[in-house]
C-alpha cells in the first residue's frame, strides 16, 4: 500500500512539474494580491536554470569579475540597440503569446502600431485600467507599478530575508554620506518588475521633487535568486533617484534600478524641467 501511494505521489509531483514547464511558472513565488492565490511567475526555463547557475555559492564569485562585468554591460547596450531598430517589432507578438499579456490594458492595444519592441516594452496603460487607490487621500502611498512588491518595517529586517548583498545600505545606494543615514533606519519597500509588466513607474506620493541624482552601473538580473546572493546588485546596478518632499511622510527617496533589460531609465517630470529651463535661458 506504502508503495502505490508513493508512485502516485511521485508520478503526480512529475506532472506538476511538466504542467509548470508548459505553463512557464517556473519563477519566483508571489501571492497574487486580489485572489491571495499563491503563484509562481512566468518565466523561461533557460533563465531560471542561468539564474541558478551563476548566483549560487560555488559560482557568484563569477559575477563580480571585471570580465563578467564588461560582458554584462556590453550584451545589455547591445540588446538595446536591437530593441531600438524596425525589425525589432517581429518579436512583439511572441512575447505578447509567451507571456499571456492582456493588450486590452494598454494603449495601443494593437500590437502593429508600435514601430519597435523598445516602444512596446514603455508602453502606456490605457486610462482607468489602473484606478488609483483612494485617489483624493494624501495620506495614502500607493503602489508604484504593476509589480511584485515586499515591505519591510525596516532597511534592517530587508536585508535578513530579501536583500543579501555584503555591502548593501542606504548610504551605497544613494552613494551619498549625507542623504544615505537621513533614509538608514526607515522602512522600504521594493516593486520589481518582470519583463512582461508595464515598464513605467509611477510616485507613490505626492510632493515636490528635492533631488534628482542619476548613477552609471552594472546590468546585473534583478531576479530574488540574484537579490539573495552575497552580490551586492543594488548598489551595482545603474539607477537614478529622487528625493520627494511631501506633507504626509516627510522625506521620501524613491529609487529606480536597472537591470540586465532595463539600461535606462527617464524621468518625465525631470525632462519636462530641463526643457523649461533650457526655453528661458537658465
Amino acid at each position: 500500500m506504502f508503495v502505490i501511494t508513493f508512485l502516485h505521489w511521485t508520478a503526480d509531483y512529475l506532472l506538476s512539474l511538466v504542467k509548470m514547464v508548459q505553463n512557464r511558472e517556473v519563477g519566483w513565488i508571489t501571492i497574487e494580491r486580489k485572489t491571495g492565490k499563491h503563484m509562481r511567475e512566468q518565466q523561461p526555463l533557460w533563465k531560471k536554470l542561468k539564474l541558478l547557475l551563476l548566483f549560487n555559492p560555488l559560482t557568484e564569485w563569477l559575477d563580480t569579475t571585471h570580465l563578467m562585468r564588461l560582458y554584462l554591460h556590453h550584451t545589455a547596450i547591445e540588446e538595446g540597440k536591437q530593441e531600438a531598430t524596425p525589425a525589432s517589432r517581429k518579436r512583439i507578438k511572441a512575447f505578447v503569446d509567451f507571456y499571456h499579456i492582456n493588450m486590452n490594458d494598454f494603449t495601443p492595444s494593437d500590437i502593429t502600431a508600435y514601430a519597435t519592441f523598445e516602444d512596446f516594452f514603455v508602453r502606456a496603460h490605457k486610462p482607468g485600467s489602473r484606478p488609483i487607490y483612494r485617489k483624493d487621500d494624501p495620506t495614502a502611498a500607493v503602489i508604484v507599478a504593476d509589480s511584485r512588491v515586499v515591505a519591510y518595517e525596516a532597511v534592517a529586517e530587508s536585508k535578513k530575508i530579501w536583500i543579501k548583498g555584503n555591502d548593501f545600505s542606504i548610504t551605497n545606494l544613494v552613494m551619498d554620506k549625507q542623504l544615505g543615514p537621513k533614509f538608514a533606519d526607515g522602512p522600504v519597500a521594493s516593486f520589481r518588475l518582470s519583463p512582461q509588466d508595464y515598464h513605467r513607474y509611477h510616485s507613490p506620493v505626492s510632493g515636490t521633487i528635492k533631488l534628482f541624482r542619476s548613477m552609471p552601473g552594472d546590468y546585473y538580473e534583478v531576479d530574488p535568486i540574484a537579490l539573495q546572493s552575497q552580490v551586492d546588485i543594488l548598489t551595482r546596478n545603474a539607477r537614478d533617484y529622487v528625493v520627494i518632499e511631501t506633507k504626509e511622510f516627510g522625506e521620501v527617496l524613491f529609487v529606480a534600478i536597472g537591470a540586465s533589460q532595463v539600461g535606462t531609465v527617464r524621468y518625465a517630470l525631470y525632462e519636462l524641467w530641463c526643457q523649461l529651463k533650457s526655453a528661458n535661458g537658465q
